[in-house]
Formats: C-alpha cells, sequence, structure tokens
C-alpha cells in the first residue's frame, strides 16, 4: 500500500480540524449568543428572572451545548499540533498547553447557571427568601458566571497567540488569518485588561471592536480549512524547525 502524498494528507487533516472547528464555532455562537440573546435581563433582575423561565429549555441547552462546546474544543490544538508542529514545536506545545487550561476555566462557571435555575425553582428551602432576595442571588450567580468566563477570556486570547504564529511560519494557511489570530489574541488580552481596570469600558467604542479580528481569524480560519484543506510543510521550513530545535 502506497503512503499518501503529503498535499493529499496535508488537505485531509486540514479538512478534518475545519469540521472539529465548526462545531466548535458553532457550539460557541449558540451558547455564547443565542441563548443569552434570549434569556439576558441586561442588567434587570426581574427580566432575567422572567426570560429565563420563558426560555428554561432554551437555558438548559445552553448549558449543555456550552460543556460539550469545551470538551470538543480540545480536540482542535490536539490536530492543529499534528497539522503545523512540526513549523515550531515549542509554539506548538505552548497552543495546546494554552488551549489545555482555558478549558476547566470555562466549564466552571457553568456551574453558577445551574445555581441560577435552582433559585429559579420551587424547593421547600428557598421560601425563607422573598422574592427581592431570591432576584439578587439570581444576578449574583449571573454575574458570577459572566466573571468565570471573563477569566477564561485570557486564556481564549493567549492561545491565538502562538497558533497565529504558527499559521504565518508555516504558510500552511493564508498568512492573513496568521495576522488575524494575534492580533485577536491581543485583542482578547486588551479586552480583559480593558474590562478589569477601567471603569465604564463597556461604553466606549473601542469595546465593540477589540475582539473582532479573533472571530474574523477564527471563523475564517475554520471556513478555510473546511473548504480548502492545508497546504504540506514546505522541506525548507521542516529544515529550519529542526535547526531551531536542536538550538533549543
Amino acid at each position: 500500500m502506497t503512503a499518501d502524498h503529503p498535499h493529499h494528507s496535508a488537505r485531509r487533516l486540514g479538512r478534518t480540524i475545519g469540521v472539529l472547528y465548526l462545531v466548535n464555532v458553532i457550539a460557541g455562537i449558540f451558547s455564547l449568543m443565542v441563548v443569552p440573546a434570549q434569556t439576558s435581563g441586561h442588567g434587570d433582575p426581574v427580566a432575567a428572572a422572567r426570560n429565563i423561565l420563558a426560555h428554561e429549555s432554551l437555558f438548559r441547552a445552553g448549558i449543555v451545548v456550552a460543556l460539550l462546546c469545551y470538551v470538543e474544543f480540545l480536540l482542535v490544538p490536539l490536530a492543529l499540533y499534528r497539522l503545523l508542529g512540526a513549523a515550531h514545536r515549542s509554539a506548538a506545545m505552548l497552543m495546546v498547553a494554552l488551549a489545555a487550561i482555558s478549558i476547566p476555566l470555562s466549564i466552571a462557571p457553568l456551574a453558577h447557571q445551574l445555581d441560577a435555575l435552582t433559585l429559579l425553582g420551587n424547593a421547600g428551602y428557598l421560601h425563607v427568601y422573598d422574592a427581592a432576595q431570591l432576584h439578587a442571588q439570581l444576578m449574583l450567580q449571573l454575574n458570577a458566571y459572566g466573571n468565570g468566563l471573563l477569566m477564561a477570556q485570557i486564556f481564549w486570547g493567549l492561545w491565538l497567540l502562538p497558533f497565529g504564529y504558527l499559521v504565518w511560519v508555516s504558510r500552511q494557511l493564508p498568512r492573513l488569518l496568521g495576522a488575524l489570530l494575534i492580533l485577536g489574541g491581543l485583542g482578547y488580552v486588551a479586552d480583559f485588561l480593558g474590562q478589569i481596570m477601567l471603569p465604564g469600558y463597556s461604553d466606549l467604542a473601542i469595546a465593540n471592536y477589540l475582539t473582532m479580528p479573533a472571530g474574523l481569524g477564527e471563523i475564517g480560519t475554520c471556513l478555510w480549512l473546511l473548504i480548502m484543506g492545508a497546504r504540506p510543510l514546505a522541506p525548507a521550513r521542516i529544515g529550519e524547525a529542526a535547526t531551531q530545535a536542536s538550538r533549543a
């Protein structure tokens, strides 16, 4: 049996990564955008309680899909390591490590969404609280969920830096995508710092644009891999990577 041509192998692996990435993108859009659009109270605890109860099945589905999204996400950097790792092993290992760290940080806040559902239930022990107290507790849980995702966000950005670098140096994907991924990673970090350090940051115009390169880079990479696959790493780049490794 003859071995696959490197071009065919890289293209097939690239398309497999594209499928994995697409699943993650769709799940992320559903859990982080679609569900909050229907269940958020925009800071009003009464509205939040009303919206969650009115769309309880959707809210619960968002928790399940988010959990699957974060667990499935680990497959993406592992597969990317196979595709891009030969270009720079250290950067590839850093990419996988940073992505892996983000997973438990992303999953942990989901417990606060479950706590929010508990507060909206009819458990007998909750009768000691009046409606205003329950709504205050609900907002605390929803805010804790948002704060937890904010802590995870730093790693959502950091893993894009070595990922974008690998795309740039390997040339297995368009360099524009690598540049967008790097800008997106920096944008996530800047957005995190802005939310932590700057009161009123959310009212600034720039707050709406800092993470935009990340979305363009990740969705663009996903679609490119899905449709075009990836080019094999040029032999010259493999030689350069081996030289770098020997010097490390």
